[in-house]
């Protein structure tokens, strides 16, 4: 029987050009993991993402993009699609994940795995909509789960407390 995961260092996921990375590689560095969409009302997000991203990235913080399409198909695109729309109209450059499930039998591994740490409002694991977010320390725990109507610019104190802590 396997081993049950204790951070998110222990999954790994295709990104949008196939190449699979490791949740290991970003040990030591705190992350914001969030399920994403192109054509949600909340779409416009990507840009609070990225800004957060460009003002801490280089004081330990990353930002992992998953693609979502469980919600009001809202992510119909291929890989190619999503990739070109988010860099197009966000200038997206923290890593954005091949499309996945966050919801149901088929959801991914890590989604599992932080639905679990972190459940939401009323106690719920399932994920209620397109970018929900989840703050991650570095030692790779799942530290906070934030509903999508928080703006990613409303993280920022507490990016920051988990960035001045020891790794």
């Amino acid at each position: 029987m396997a081993e049950p995961a204790h951070a998110v260092y222990d999954f790994s996921a295709p990104l949008l050009d196939g190449r699979t990375v490791c949740l290991a590689d970003f040990r030591g560095r705190v992350l914001l993991i969030v399920n994403t969409a192109s054509k949600c009302g909340f779409t416009p997000q990507y840009a609070g993402l990225e800004e957060l991203f460009r003002a801490y990235k280089d004081r330990g913080l990353e930002v992992l993009g998953f693609p979502c399409n469980q919600f009001g198909a809202q992510e119909p695109g291929s890989a190619e699609e999503i990739g070109a729309f988010c860099e197009k109209n966000y200038g997206v450059s923290f890593p954005v994940f091949a499309k996945i499930d966050v919801n149901g039998e088929f959801a991914h591994p890590l989604y599992r795995f932080l639905k679990g740490e972190k459940s939401g409002i009323f106690g719920t694991e399932a994920i209620k909509w397109n970018f929900t977010k989840f703050l991650v320390d570095r030692q790779g725990k799942v530290v906070e789960r934030y509903g999508p109507s928080t703006e990613p610019k409303a993280l920022a104190v507490a990016i920051e407390e988990l960035i001045a802590s020891p790794a």
